[in-house]
């Protein structure tokens, strides 16, 4: 839509991206919390996936939620039992920032089965926006995933449906694993897109010199990250979170949760392109 603004706007994004107010802590349940674990992280996420799904909400809105959450994490200590209060104000929070029309605070306790109360819910939202110093905007891996979407398929004249989804599946399987959190939102979507091209055709070399240079990343660099979202796929990791998995099953999704790709990437693959 804005082409000729499209590379500073990306720019500025990719800037603000590593801002350290914006990242949360990459140890963070090692260094800061006392009763949180990865696996608590990952059944929260897991479960606001289902709420996001339940209220219609933006895929924006889950991953500012998730962010959220990892920055609050990063420098408040917060007991297990008050994990899903600080689910629900941070998409309380998000849902204000992206949607047009958010849901109410009820809403919130409701999916709660009023557990939390809606002083409780206003209270921990002051607490969140305080603790995020009211910058709310951060760049997210969706931000990201649209420009890389596209530019992995400017050589195709029907832009391909189910190579976006998978793209969006494989993004937010990420969201789940604590092990993403050190990962700058840019990698993880660079990630994915070398993730959902090696699914979709295993024996072509998943990244290009377009998307190294429109991502700043070498397939080298991407390694890590796509081996942990590879094992997210392959339900090597995470196999009892199953929201995101049965969202993306759904004909809508054009099923893309289905698909699955051989169980080794080759190294080669990792190498650079030029």
């Amino acid at each position: 839509m804005c082409s000729a603004y499209a590379s500073d706007i990306y720019d500025y994004l990719h800037q603000m991206e590593i801002e350290k107010k914006r990242r949360p802590l990459p140890d963070y349940l090692e260094k800061v919390q006392k009763d949180v674990s990865a696996n608590m992280r990952g059944v929260l996420v897991d479960w606001l996936v289902e709420v996001a799904e339940e209220y219609k909400l933006l895929s924006d809105t889950l991953y500012l939620t998730v962010s959220h959450i990892d920055r609050f994490l990063s420098v408040n200590v917060i007991p297990r039992q008050r994990l899903q209060l600080l689910g629900v104000s941070s998409m309380l929070i998000a849902a204000k920032y992206e949607e047009i029309k958010p849901p109410h605070v009820k809403d919130f306790c409701y999916v709660t089965a009023n557990t939390f109360t809606k002083k409780d819910v206003v209270k921990m939202e002051a607490s969140v926006l305080q603790s995020l110093k009211f910058e709310m905007g951060s760049p997210t891996a969706k931000t990201f995933l649209r420009r890389f979407t596209r530019v992995a398929q400017e050589d195709v004249k029907n832009p391909d449906l189910q190579f976006e989804f998978l793209g969006y599946y494989l993004a937010e399987l990420s969201l789940l694993d604590y092990n993403c959190v050190k990962f700058l939102p840019s990698l993880v979507a660079a990630a994915v897109i070398f993730l959902s091209r090696f699914t979709l055709q295993p024996k072509s070399h998943p990244w290009s010199l377009a998307l190294q240079r429109c991502s700043g990343y070498r397939a080298a660099d991407l390694k890590e990250c796509v081996l942990i979202v590879h094992d997210l796929q392959l339900s090597r990791r995470g196999s009892a979170l199953a929201a995101v998995r049965d969202k993306y099953k759904l004909h809508k999704f054009k099923c893309v949760s289905t698909l699955s790709s051989p169980l080794e990437i080759p190294d080669s693959f990792f190498e650079d392109t030029v």
